[in-house]
């Protein structure tokens, strides 16, 4: 990667929600308890099928008691972990020996997921499905799982899924009830909290004045410097808090009519630079258009980490951006994503290498980055979206921030006020533990269970 060259001002630039179950029939529901003994049936399963557009679980259902079991009485329960939160999936019966007519399909929500499931497709069957026999077994039930939108599905992480299972045999991740009754296999366990020091919060404040941002160890930006438009003005006050679906939300936001002195800009940082390998994680939306007033300014939305640049190029200073210009800037024409790691920078040149996406990024992201000592790495949505070299790890520890700001003022030239927002749904710092993306949703998911709305066990350097 080259080094990117048309954005930088000396400065210190100081969001998984718990699973909402979506698309046809769906329920929230529990993990189910670990299997009964005794067990008059076995779920058998197979791959049917290597595409990226769906699931194809393939399964039977064998009585191994020595009486009938009434095959509307049973409930089988595949489990696979979504590709975004928002993420809605559709059931379909492609052939059974019983009858598609007479197979059922919902997909479901587990209200405490485990680190490779937070959703279920549950198979059921009506009366006209008959009965097993002692030693009978229901023969194919050949379905299939896709998203509604037909995006890809990354099976690789689903708890259920054996992508070597090219024959039928006993699949104890697939788990079968009698009467309610779990008579077969072992659901996902609740996930634990991540050992060690760790960052957590659900950002559950009352305003940019709470006195427990302070004590938390945050702080909403004021005053004046970069980077962005000169003359504009930091406002603590366009950082706010408030309850959305349940969940608690930080939003910041931006406005300007056009001139740098109404020009308000909000950023959200720790105050103490600890922060430095591990994982960092945040729920974020971005947006494409404002939310009042004309479309069009050079806006930045981003969540990074960063330490201070002591002189013109120093080779200590480091920062890692995920960022967002929905409409263009630093001489790109439209909305573009960029994922960046920092050597330095000053009057010698800018050190830095990035990936970039040329796509709308609008809407809920789970952004998640690791640093260790192979290299730094950018995930999207569960998906790696970068990964950048070792001369680029953090010499000092640095903060985390979140901010919302203006790189200049000449792609929107009118003088109509207009405002911006974007927002964070929580933050997550694993201190010197890569944690995969499903790891992240699972310890946001056993925080949320455990009623956790921050912790901070990180020391102080």
């Amino acid at each position: 990667m080259t080094a990117r060259t048309s954005r930088r001002l000396p400065r210190l630039r100081a969001t998984l929600a718990t699973a909402v179950a979506a698309g046809l029939g769906t329920a929230l529901l529990g993990a189910l308890p670990a299997a009964a003994a005794g067990e008059p049936l076995a779920v058998q399963y197979r791959n049917g099928g290597s595409g990226t557009a769906q699931a194809s679980p393939w399964l039977k259902v064998v009585n191994t008691g020595s009486a009938p079991v009434a095959l509307d009485q049973v409930k089988l329960r595949y489990y696979f972990r979504s590709d975004s939160p928002f993420a809605a999936y559709r059931f379909a019966c492609d052939w059974a020996v019983r009858g598609c007519a007479n197979v059922t399909g919902t997909i479901g929500a587990i209200s405490e997921p485990g680190a490779a499931a937070d959703r279920y497709l549950e198979i059921g069957f009506t009366a006209g499905a008959g009965t097993l026999a002692p030693g009978a077994d229901s023969g194919d039930l050949q379905l299939r799982v896709h998203r509604t939108d037909w995006q890809v599905m990354d099976q690789g992480d689903d708890y259920s899924f054996g992508a070597a299972q090219s024959g039928y045999a006993n699949w104890a991740k697939v788990t079968a009830t009698v009467a309610g009754v779990q008579v077969w296999g072992t659901a996902p366990t609740k996930p634990p909290v991540p050992a060690g020091p760790v960052l957590f919060d659900d950002f559950d404040y009352t305003g940019h004045d709470d006195p427990a941002l302070a004590a938390h160890g945050w702080n909403a930006r004021s005053g004046g410097g970069g980077p962005g438009v000169a003359g504009a003005t930091w406002a603590p006050e366009n950082v706010t808090f408030a309850k959305e679906a349940g969940n608690s939300v930080m939003t910041l936001r931006t406005s300007t009519a056009g001139t740098a002195e109404s020009t308000r800009q909000s950023e959200f940082h720790s105050q103490a630079m600890k922060f430095r390998y591990g994982t960092y994680a945040a729920r974020v939306r971005f947006s494409d258009a404002p939310v009042s007033g004309p479309d069009g300014d050079h806006l930045v939305q981003s969540f990074f980490a960063i330490n201070d640049l002591k002189a013109p190029n120093a080779d200590d200073y480091s920062e890692y951006d995920f960022e967002y210009l929905p409409n263009g800037g630093w001489g790109e024409p439209s909305n573009i994503f960029f994922a960046t790691s920092w050597e330095t920078y000053g009057p010698q040149g800018n050190d830095n290498q990035y990936t970039v996406s040329r796509a709308s990024f609008a809407g809920w992201h789970d952004l998640a980055l690791t640093i260790d000592d192979s290299g730094i790495v950018y995930y999207v949505d569960g998906v790696e979206f970068a990964r950048h070299d070792t001369r680029y790890l953090p010499e000092r520890p640095m903060v985390i921030a979140f901010n919302q700001w203006l790189t200049d003022l000449a792609g929107q030239t009118g003088t109509a006020a207009r405002s911006y927002e974007e927002q964070v749904d929580y933050v997550l710092h694993v201190k010197d533990r890569v944690l995969t993306p499903a790891q992240v949703g699972a310890a946001v998911a056993a925080y949320r269970a455990a009623g956790t709305t921050f912790t901070d066990t990180v020391p102080a350097p």
